[in-house]
């Protein structure tokens, strides 16, 4: 059975079971700083298993792409030596969220895996948690599975937890026997880490909310959460004992050993060339989810694979840029499971030859110094200080490191590694300004948002918050946040800031500087009670700032039209990377790895303007997310929709049409004037464009006008003549600064004859030592070499005094280095005026700041001689 079929088995089957089928969620996990990437398919329901979040439905199923390369779950330095560890997998799972429990979950298992695809039951093999009685009798008695058979583990193996309080149960994991001609034991046993016995499913029974001293309290309402992977599925069902050998992997494997040197006969087995056909599968996803190369977070993990897997390709051979090669490949394999693959496809392919081409200029130096390391090696082991310098001066990742160590048999001294690291992040935040937000209090209840048709609604106070606590009431003069049971307020989201305004009644008035919106979707509402006594209950009339808000709409839908644009000049690649929209001006962050030039930008900002004449009205749908996507709508990056979003459509012939839940302008005329004021990068592929709308691009045009303007009167020119007069100042100084370099150089020759007439002889030997007037440092240099060439064979030292700095020169003909060297004059002169220098035995350079030593220092080089 192929790995496509399964992966579609199992959905049919879940759905068959009345559960809903989610598609595979970003590998990005959504508004979750815990995580660097989704490593497993109950991630993106991490919300609805604490209650945070709700869902229309009770029962779900999926799977879940994954990565396991960096944090606590981090399979990366196993990838290619085991049979079944991988940076990128994809989970199979079915949750119940408080609906079915112990008894359906492994009912469904069991027909799943002996029913539906057949697997034999006496290949089978159960653990259940040692405490979890109603587990084994589920199994024994009403599923049938032999006692025998079944293993009584620990809380290491078969208890989970999301944390060390919170959520978790005890787990029932379904293992199959590949057979006594491979090594090791059941679950449970001494030998239990052999590869006979494989984890294909594990069952979790989240059944307690573990408090803070360790008490298990039971939930209200039991939750279920699964996770099998596909890959291990697929290598049982093609009778394969390794995850390499499935049809998933073949064509990669293939590609790649076809890339290497015929004559190097590298197989398909070589670990090397597992390494690569896995690092190109969690690489390609990362891009597609858009995470860029970096030096920081989840693009660090994205360079370090891409380093891991070039390293290996050199290792078997691959001498030339290669690896996005495989990308084309990849895309043909997951073209119906996962389309977005071959829609980015270009995208991809050029980020990961840009990375290689980039790691190809340093990879034989760090090689080289590693390799000479290894070879001055006294023990067994690499210091930590060479695995730093490595991973700081050339980009080699500590693993990477410990992968060469591995193939030399050598360990690695990590936890020098970590002093040099701790070094350089103190250095880091001593340079850098840290700050910490206090804690706040989760509120459960959502706050109805009214400000789509209204910006006034009166309300109930559901809560206040003052200093991390839950109070009943505040007096005037007090910070604090207030949580409404309706607002017109807009919580910031999106990258929209959020409203400002005012809550007032008869006795107070309380002045809201900012607003947030909690997980639950509490909106709270940040600011200063300016008077009177706030409780409670209270209801108070809701009034945002209008003007704020006006200008934040105009702000906001000019970015989607600007997005729009960048896609119509630049190319489709072009997804947004983040936005900031406040009441000032737009920034938006998008994938680009060129700077824009004049022309382009001059294009971007005229089809916004165009698209603002246009004055059509913007349109506003709330529809489910698969029509959303059918009509071609664009999806925030690592946003988190929901089944019902707000499509937002722009311009003739749907020129912008996005999910966006943010406030916008009823017709694009609203906006008034379109202005971009800055364009650069932020990042590796990242370029970000800052705009004004509005009267405020209205003043940045008078701003400029008036600029330009005194630029005119300055160069007794109009405005449409100034940078052509401009242009012709610019020329005429650089002209004129010709003529004062040739006349400094001619001076200096003149200067040179003269200092013929300072020469000493000392022991037989031509010096002079003395001050140049009226030249700059750089000419120094050139007096110093005529004079050599005039003296035939002398010591010179020159010097020339701007202000408080002095430049030094010394120079000494060829057959005089032997006795003389130019360098150690040269510092002897230095120290004395403060300063140093360095250079050949027949010419050295530097400085000094002390010119009241100099003519004491000069004369000191006859003793010197």
């Amino acid at each position: 059975m192929k790995t496509a079929q399964i992966r579609q088995k199992f959905l049919d089957f879940y759905a068959s079971k009345g559960h809903t089928i989610e598609p595979s969620a970003s590998l990005i996990p959504h508004n979750d700083k815990t995580l660097l990437f989704v490593n497993a398919g109950m991630v993106p329901f991490k919300d609805v298993f604490s209650g945070i979040e709700k869902r229309p439905y009770t029962r779900a199923a999926s799977s879940q792409r994954c990565v396991r390369a960096g944090g606590k779950h981090n399979d990366l330095e196993n990838v290619g030596y085991t049979a079944r560890h991988h940076t990128f997998f994809e989970m199979l799972g079915n949750f119940s969220f408080g609906d079915y429990f112990k008894r359906e979950a492994i009912q469904y298992a069991w027909e799943f895996l002996t029913v539906e695809i057949g697997l034999p039951k006496e290949k089978l093999w159960i653990s259940v948690f040692e405490e979890d009685d109603e587990a084994e009798d589920i199994w024994v008695n009403e599923i049938g599975f032999p006692r025998n058979r079944i293993s009584r583990c620990g809380a290491k193996d078969n208890f989970w937890q999301m944390g060390d309080t919170g959520p978790c149960g005890p787990s029932s994991e379904i293992f199959y026997d590949h057979g006594e001609d491979i090594a090791g034991g059941p679950p449970g046993h001494a030998d239990e880490d052999g590869d006979r016995y494989i984890e294909i499913w594990n069952l979790v029974f989240t059944q307690y909310d573990k408090q803070e001293d360790g008490y298990l309290k039971p939930l209200d309402a039991p939750c279920v959460d699964t996770g099998m992977g596909l890959e291990r599925l697929a290598a049982v069902l093609q009778h394969k004992n390794n995850n390499y050998d499935t049809d998933g992997f073949k064509s990669l494997v293939k590609a790649v050993v076809g890339l290497t040197p015929k004559g190097d006969n590298i197989k398909t087995d070589n670990a090397s060339v597992r390494v690569i056909s896995d690092h190109i599968r969690s690489t390609a996803f990362m891009i597609v989810d858009g995470v860029i190369p970096s030096n920081e977070g989840r693009g660090y993990v994205l360079r370090r694979i891409i380093r891991r897997a070039i390293r290996h390709g050199h290792k078997i051979g691959i001498n030339k840029v290669f690896f996005y090669r495989l990308a084309p490949i990849l895309a043909l394999e997951f073209k119906d499971a996962y389309p977005e693959l071959k829609k980015s496809l270009a995208n991809v392919e050029k980020v990961l030859k840009r990375e290689e081409e980039n790691f190809a200029q340093t990879l034989d130096k760090g090689m080289g110094i590693l390799t000479e390391a290894i070879m001055q090696l006294k023990g067994n082991e690499i210091d930590g200080k060479t695995i730093f310098k490595l991973y700081d001066t050339y980009g080699f990742p500590a693993d990477l490191t410990a992968d060469v160590a591995r193939e030399y048999n050598l360990t690695i001294d990590m936890a020098g590694f970590e002093v040099e690291m701790t070094k350089q992040r103190d250095r880091a935040r001593q340079a850098g300004d840290f700050k910490t937000t206090q804690k706040g209090v989760a509120i459960s209840e959502a706050t109805n948002f009214l400000g789509y048709e209204q910006l006034e609604n009166t309300s109930t106070v559901q809560a206040i918050i003052q200093e991390g606590e839950l109070v009943e009431s505040i007096d005037a003069g007090s910070q604090a946040i207030v949580v409404l049971a309706s607002s017109s307020f807009y919580a910031e989201s999106g990258g929209q800031v959020g409203d400002l305004g005012t809550l007032s009644n008869a006795d107070i008035l309380f002045k809201v500087g900012n607003t947030q919106k909690q997980k639950s979707g509490a909106f709270e509402h940040h600011g200063l009670l300016e008077n009177g006594t706030l409780k409670v209950g209270d209801v108070v009339s809701v009034n945002v700032d209008k003007a704020t808000r006006k200008r934040i709409a105009r702000n906001h839908s000019a970015t989607h039209l600007l997005h729009a644009a960048l896609r119509v000049v630049l190319g489709e690649t072009v997804t947004q990377k983040g936005s900031l929209v406040d009441g000032e001006k737009l920034r938006f962050d998008f994938s680009h790895d060129e700077t824009i030039t004049k022309v382009d930008l001059g294009k971007i900002e005229g089809i916004v303007n165009r698209k603002i004449l246009g004055n059509t009205k913007v349109h506003t749908n709330v529809t489910d997310i698969e029509s959303a996507k059918k009509r071609g709508a664009i999806a925030l990056f690592g946003e988190k929709y929901g089944d019902t979003v707000r499509v937002l459509t722009m311009g003739k012939g749907d020129f912008s049409v996005e999910l966006c839940g943010g406030t916008h302008v009823n017709q694009l005329g609203n906006i008034g004037l379109f202005r971009i004021i800055s364009e650069g990068g932020v990042a590796a592929g990242v370029r970000r464009i800052e705009a004004m709308t509005g009267y405020d691009a209205y003043q940045f045009d008078n701003q400029t006008q008036e600029c330009l303007s005194q630029i005119a009167q300055m160069t007794k020119s109009n405005n449409t003549q100034a940078v052509e007069k401009v242009a012709q100042l610019i020329k005429t100084q650089k002209d004129l600064e010709k003529q004062i370099a040739s006349f400094q150089k001619q001076l200096a020759s003149n200067q040179g004859d003269d200092l013929i007439n300072q020469v000493q002889e000392v022991n037989g030997i031509k010096l002079l030592s003395s001050i140049v007037e009226g030249v700059s440092g750089k000419d120094l240099r050139d007096i110093a070499d005529k004079l050599k060439d005039k003296l035939g064979s002398a010591v010179i030292v020159l010097a020339a005094v701007d202000g408080n700095k002095i430049a030094l020169v010394s120079g000494v003909t060829k057959d005089l280095t032997d006795k003389y060297q130019a360098g150690k004059i040269l510092n002897h002169v230095a120290a004395q005026v403060g300063g140093k220098g360095g250079g050949r035995p027949d010419m050295a350079q530097g400085g000094g700041t002390d010119p009241s030593s100099l003519n004491v220092a000069l004369t000191s080089v006859k003793d010197l001689i």
